[in-house]
């Protein structure tokens, strides 16, 4: 499997989720607030809000602060107007990576993800110069402990679904079109089945192999600080690598 997937495997592994909170607070709210601006403040209507609003929760964010971040963004409250920004470059082995920011200040932010780009071997490209490496899919992850391949291939496909990903030894991940997320995600909660996740990514359709341990450890220390910088929100990359190598780095 690709690195979309099993590096945030790793760093779930990794993360030490108390030193964390505050950070993924951060990173959670600013994504309320403008999912807020861009669709408003009902989460009824708003599917993005809606998604936004459950990883709050699955976070333990108290309540009053998501009502807040809402009310930011819809001009309730007075609060920072954050700018979404893309960037795209590469990392070493010529890794595609792009990463999305949610930021009140262009410049700082551009000038820390270029700095750790090169502090780490990569270098930060134009617009464009890998995106089109990626696809954007809609992803809904559900324990395997919970239903049978088969029973959830059927309920998924019927719901509007594209595919069912068996790889992962924990989840099974439903690939959808970004539009058919929510819509399917709500359909397979109305039959009774347990999502842990649902959220719009980026896909590689090609990837890189990494086989050399220093440079994957080059790869993932760049990708887990520029996951760690606050006005990042997501970390895409196309590398691909052996499963004994990623449990060396594990």
């Amino acid at each position: 499997m690709a690195g979309h997937s099993k590096w945030h495997n790793i760093r779930h592994k990794k993360a030490k989720m108390d030193a964390k909170r505050g950070q993924l607070f951060t990173k959670l709210l600013r994504e309320i607030t403008v999912a807020a601006r861009q669709g408003g403040g009902d989460p009824e209507f708003n599917p993005r809000l809606r998604i936004a609003i459950e990883k709050a929760r699955k976070a333990n964010m108290p309540i009053e602060n998501i009502e807040r971040a809402i009310k930011r963004g819809t001009g309730e409250l007075e609060g920072v107007n954050y700018e979404e920004v893309v960037y795209e470059g590469y990392g070493p082995e010529g890794v595609a990576i792009i990463v999305e920011c949610l930021t009140d200040n262009r410049n700082r932010t551009t000038s820390e993800v270029r700095h750790l780009f090169t502090k780490y071997g990569g270098n930060l490209g134009a617009n464009g110069c890998v995106s089109f490496l990626f696809e954007e899919k809609g992803i809904i992850t559900v324990p395997k402990d919970s239903i049978s391949e088969e029973e959830l291939f059927e309920k998924a496909i019927e719901a509007g679904a594209e595919d069912l990903i068996t790889d992962d030894d924990t989840y099974y991940e439903i690939q959808t079109q970004p539009k058919d997320l929510y819509p399917v995600k709500e359909a397979l909660e109305k039959e009774g089945i347990k999502i842990e996740k649902a959220e719009i990514t980026r896909i590689p359709t090609t990837t890189v192999e990494i086989k050399d341990p220093e440079t994957a450890q080059k790869l993932l220390k760049l990708l887990d600080a520029l996951e760690d910088s606050d006005d990042v929100q997501k970390v895409y990359s196309n590398f691909e690598m052996s499963d004994e190598l990623m449990k060396q780095m594990a």
